[in-house]
């Protein structure tokens, strides 16, 4: 597995590296924007997961971000972010990372994040996972425990969601995205707060105490893996 890594600090660049080789993964890291946008574009030799700093001193990670969904939708990134940047964060993702890992960063987090979404960005994956949940996105249909869950489109839409983003965070944006088709209307906040306690109540052992759909205060919520 190859990983590009965009950083323009020298000692995470060092570290990370020396991290990610020992690990078995081939590892190239460029400090700027044209540099990862050259980089993560290119034919000969793709990139399997890129981890991205949102702030460069020689350009910004969102424009890399941007640039790299655009010509390689299914390119996963990973922001690596300030343990205060919500902001940022939020930004990120609603931009299409597919995770974050907030500085400092312990190895083996950040090692788990990442094999966490080389695994979901795999195309031969035709079930989705959340925990104890399977969703059959062919049949649209889901089970827990291998009891079929009966599902408004509504719940079955954002379940979907979470599903693909098993192990990440899925913003209220990227909710109302999946729900749009639905609603054909933009979804309130509140309404939004509905819809995950009633998929909680259908999914969750202690609806009281979830551990499949998680909140992260100020981002959305965590999908378990």
């Amino acid at each position: 597995m190859r990983i590009l890594l965009v950083e323009d600090n020298a000692d995470i660049v060092r570290t990370l590296t020396e991290l990610l080789r020992s690990e078995g993964y081939d590892v190239e890291a460029t400090p700027s924007q044209n540099g990862a946008i050259a980089l993560g574009t290119r034919v000969e030799k793709p990139f399997d997961l890129v981890l991205l700093d949102v702030t460069l001193e020689q350009g910004n990670g969102f424009a890399v971000c941007g640039a790299l969904k655009e010509a390689r939708p299914h390119l996963p990134v990973v922001f690596l972010t300030a343990s205060d940047d919500e902001f940022n964060t939020v930004a990120g993702l609603s931009m299409g990372a597919d995770d974050y890992i907030a500085k400092p960063f312990r190895p083996r987090e950040l090692l788990a994040r990442i094999r966490t979404v080389l695994r979901r960005s795999q195309p031969t994956q035709h079930l989705l996972h959340l925990g104890s949940v399977t969703v059959d996105p062919a049949r649209a249909r889901a089970t827990k425990d291998g009891r079929e869950l009966d599902l408004s489109a509504v719940e079955y839409r954002l379940l979907l969601l979470f599903a693909s983003k098993a192990g990440g965070i899925v913003t209220r944006d990227m909710m109302r995205e999946a729900l749009w088709e639905d609603s054909g209307a933009y979804v309130e906040e509140n309404t939004l707060s509905v819809y995950i306690r009633r998929l909680r109540d259908k999914i969750e052992d202690d609806p009281a105490n979830p551990q499949l759909i998680r909140t992260v205060r100020g981002m959305g919520y965590r999908a378990a893996e």
